[in-house]
């Protein structure tokens, strides 16, 4: 199917472009993202994609987010905020709350490098290690230049996956203003956006320039009930909820509670059980919106064969509504001919709302449901050994509470001076100073409650958990419930920092008989800091908050020196030699060296290549964050005391426990490294067609990692019991318990693909027809912890961090005629092999997660003065995201894969922008 698709996507770009040469065009000197050297901006020795402005607005994409969506070479992690709306315990991103970010390669948010007119801007306030693309000024935006060989040596060792580099419009005269909608066919998540742009002045005649641009975008809610395919309940195909955390409260096995730890049933022999739901014993679990049969024979988990479940993925927010403004300030003053001053301000703020499922209450004896409540529920006539003079535990599902809701607002902004020209009107210089600060801020909203206020509602059995259909919670529950609300209590606000000076000079040095020998050196200083504090210190603790510890404002300095050198060595071959050293404060030197070559035998061939080495130290965040316990989702099994895991008829009490984990920074962290390379061929049979063809590969070492509690169990026989805190009790889930976790230096992994692009521009009839196609082929992704294991492949497997699928492509072609043109494009990523269901594989279970293929087209219309209209249809076949058998826990999305699939469907796209001088 991959291949198919592919080869019709090729077969359309050419088929639509006839032999037709272009127009003749003027091409002067640029730097291009990847070097410091002003080239002509043609093929060259490293891959640089570019979209322009008038690309993004014909897609109709108005965030940096979505534009990130349609590059081959992105990742397909967790990085959109579809992909953050619960807590994603297990990641890297658990204070990930109101944040987007770029992971080209899928090696991590914080190994791209993402630029700002080619400098650094700060990490977002609270994750602390990768930019957040809310704050980028799309409105202002001119071009964006993607680096996929990454490791940069102008910019930045850590640009290991790559550098994304936004330019601004500048030196603009004149005001417009624009106005966007994006409205859904079924309703729910529609996107508004209006600009103003504004400049005066001409840097040649007048000396100065002065512009300034204003957005402001909102993208509304998109609830999970509001499409189908969100559905966590599809047993049949291998996708059922693993809870029994109910709105009709589940009874739990505890020792001195009705049921005791464990019960059994005259009609099933000596098999133990320690879940029970009246309705599961009538049958009826599905008389409860949102509720099912737990499915105990799918889940390996015959403890909870009489247990009901309840879809509390399908309940989660698909989309988080947001708002954006964006202000954009830049004032240029040609000093003379050759130097220009200039002032640039960017400021950014952006509040983002994410909801998620209702709270699952586990209570025990302390909170247990008392004997004398007006609510007591005796399953003494299903149950023969129920004990009705002892207090019940249950797990609940607090529907009454409502859906759990955190908002987060993050405020940003640059500032940035500096001068450039030349200099005895052959050297290019550019020197800057720039302040960068993103503050981000988490509030609790509907749906936590303070932990005392609500244990004691519970224990006092005011709080019906048992609240039969067409009933509502009785008024004093609510009232108790209500008086325990924490909405409004901080979670955890972070700020990090970065000030930067940096300078380059590049020119020519000789000219050799194979052409100039140019040079470019340069130097980068940067002082970079990070402050991250904690809500949990309040007095008044809340209940299962997503709460990071807190740690004290961290800092560390930067210093680098590099150099540059294009050397034309014979006619047609180049060489370029880069360097760069940095100076850590707290990490000491690194010295990674460039190569490249670029070498065209004809016009009408380029074959390129380069090597290179990269260097990551860890972020504050992985290092300095205390450690803290929390409990793990999902049941694991004792590893000594339940050596052979949950089978039928193990002892439930330690085959299906939930301990906490203990998660936070290592500070003997390393930093990690890596080796890298590009091999690749450009051909141009003719001037309206180019074809491209890269091979890359990725080798990291000192992986920073962090270990899932999960996989400490998995991997014991490496881990070992130094891993493992046992309680007062010898037990993991006792007093005291815990498994240790967090980040560690694996050994590393590698990645290696290729990358594809074709180009073709024509005219047939007086129109002018272009093409374009850009795909990205995944041949491995192996990675493993201790170098003694085998390298695990995940290159085209479902996993919970990122997913490597094989192969995913862009193709666009566009007519223009005139004042008219069209635009219809392809989004197409592959299929992958889906996660296998833990206990009874069901017969419908297909292990394949089908490809998901996108069409969008769009018009517009210039004819009428100083206006310009495009309209547009996204998801013109309203294609539903394919289906997976994952369901919520450690990954975002039930029956579907926020990262792969937009989950809005079909939507109509209208703007306008009017020129008025």
């Amino acid at each position: 199917m991959k291949k198919r698709s592919v080869v019709r996507a090729i077969a359309v770009l050419c088929a639509t472009t006839p032999a037709f040469a272009q127009q003749g065009t003027t091409l002067e000197r640029v730097e291009i993202t990847g070097s410091s050297i002003k080239r002509v901006q043609t093929e060259g020795a490293t891959p640089v994609q570019t979209i322009t402005r008038t690309e993004i607005e014909r897609a109709g994409i108005v965030n940096a987010e979505q534009l990130l969506m349609r590059i081959s070479a992105n990742g397909t992690g967790a990085d959109n905020l579809s992909s953050n709306v619960g807590i994603q315990l297990g990641t890297t991103d658990r204070n990930n709350n109101g944040n987007s970010s770029a992971n080209l390669r899928g090696l991590g948010s914080s190994s791209t490098l993402v630029l700002l007119n080619g400098r650094r801007i700060a990490a977002h306030g609270a994750k602390g290690n990768s930019v957040d693309l809310n704050w980028i000024p799309m409105a202002a935006v001119e071009r964006v230049e993607v680096l996929k060989d990454g490791a940069s040596a102008t910019y930045g060792t850590d640009a290991i996956g790559g550098v994304i580099n936004f330019i601004l419009r500048k030196d603009y005269a004149g005001f417009e203003a624009g106005g966007f909608v994006d409205v859904t066919e079924e309703g729910g998540g529609n996107i508004y956006r209006g600009s103003l742009l504004g400049g005066w002045g001409n840097l040649e005649r007048d000396r100065f320039n002065v512009m300034a641009s204003l957005a402001f975008d909102k993208q509304e809610k998109l609830g999970g009930t509001e499409r189908s395919f969100s559905n966590g309940f599809q047993p049949a195909r291998g996708l059922s909820p693993d809870t029994a955390g109910t709105p009709f409260a589940t009874q739990t096995g505890v020792a001195g509670t009705a049921i005791g730890a464990t019960y059994t049933l005259p009609t099933t022999g000596s098999q133990t059980y320690n879940r029970a739901n009246l309705l599961s014993f009538q049958g009826n679990c599905d008389s409860i919106p949102g509720m099912s049969q737990y499915q105990s024979a799918l889940w390996g988990a015959p403890g909870a064969r009489f247990a009901c479940a309840y879809d509390y993925g399908g309940s989660a927010v698909l989309i988080q509504p947001l708002e954006r403004t964006n202000f954009v300030g830049r004032g240029a003053f040609a000093i003379n001919p050759d130097t220009t001053a200039f002032v640039e301000t960017v400021v950014g703020r952006s509040v983002a709302t994410k909801q998620f499922e209702p709270y699952q209450i586990t209570t025990n004896l302390a909170t247990a449901y008392p004997v004398n409540g007006p609510y007591y529920q005796n399953l003494s006539a299903y149950i023969p050994s129920f004990d009705a003079t002892k207090p019940i535990a249950y797990r609940w599902r607090c529907t009454d509470c409502g859906g759990r809701t955190i908002e987060t607002t993050t405020d940003a902004y640059r500032v940035l001076a500096g001068l450039e020209g030349t200099l005895m009107k052959k050297w290019d210089y550019k020197i800057g100073l720039s302040t960068a600060e993103s503050k981000a801020q988490s509030v609790l909203g509907e749906g936590y409650l303070f932990t005392a206020a609500m244990n004691a509602a519970l224990a006092s059995g005011v709080v019906n958990p048992w609240v039969p259909l067409g009933q509502s919670q009785p008024a004093a529950g609510m009232a108790a419930l209500r008086g325990a609300s924490a909405a409004g209590t901080r979670l955890f606000d972070g700020k990090s920092k970065t000030t930067e000076l940096d300078g380059v000079i590049s020119g020519e040095l000789a000219q050799l008989p194979a052409g100039a020998l140019s040079a470019a050196v340069g130097f980068d200083w940067r002082k970079e800091s990070y402050a991250f504090s904690d809500g949990s210190t309040t007095t008044n603790p809340v209940f299962l908050a997503p709460f990071d510890p807190e740690f004290p404002k961290v800092s560390r300095d930067i210093k680098a020196v590099f150099a540059e050198v294009a050397v034309p060595v014979v006619k047609g071959l180049e060489a370029t030699l880069a360097v760069r050293h940095d100076d850590y404060s707290d990490f000491g030197t690194t010295t990674n060296p460039k190569v490249s070559l670029k070498y065209m035998p004809v016009k009408q061939v380029l074959v390129r290549g380069s090597y290179n080495t990269g260097f990551r130290a860890p972020s504050f965040f992985q290092l300095y964050t205390a450690q803290a316990l929390s409990q793990i989702p999902g049941n694991i099994a004792d590893p000594e005391l339940c050596p052979r895991g949950n089978v039928a008829g193990a002892d439930l009490s330690v085959c299906a426990i939930r301990p906490n984990g203990l998660i936070g920074g290592n500070p003997a962290l390393k930093p990690e490294e890596s080796k890298q390379w590009t091999v690749g061929l450009v051909l141009s049979p003719t001037d309206w067609f180019t074809a491209a063809i890269d091979l890359w590969e990725i080798k990291r070492t000192n992986l920073i990692y962090q270990i899932t509690p999960q996989q400490i169990i998995a991997n014991y026989a490496q881990f070992g019991p130094s891993y493992i805190q046992r309680g007062t009790d010898g037990r993991i889930d006792g007093p005291g318990g815990f498994i240790r976790a967090g980040f560690v230096n694996a050994d590393g992994d590698i990645t290696r693909g290729t990358d594809l692009s074709l180009q073709a521009t024509g005219k047939l009839a007086g129109a002018t027809i272009t093409g374009t196609f850009d795909g990205t082929y995944i041949d491995s992704h192996r990675t493993r912890i201790f170098s003694s294991q085998p390298y695990v492949e995940t290159a085209g497997q479902w996993n919970s961090r990122d997913l490597f699928v094989r192969w995913k492509h862009q193709l666009g072609v566009t007519y223009t005629r005139g004042p008219w043109s069209s635009t219809v494009s392809q989004s197409y990523t592959s299929g992958y092999k889906d996660e296998k269901p833990v206990g009874t594989v069901p017969a419908g279970w297909n292990p394949k997660v089908d490809s998901y293929t996108v069409y969008n087209v769009s018009a517009t219309y210039t004819g009428i003065k100083n206006l310009t209209i495009t309209a547009g249809i996204k998801n013109l076949f309203d294609t539903d995201p394919p289906f997976t058998a994952h369901n919520l826990d450690f990954a975002a999305g039930a029956g579907w894969d926020p990262r792969v699939a937009d989950p809005r469907g079909r939507a109509y796209t209208l703007r306008l922008n009017y020129v008025f001088f």
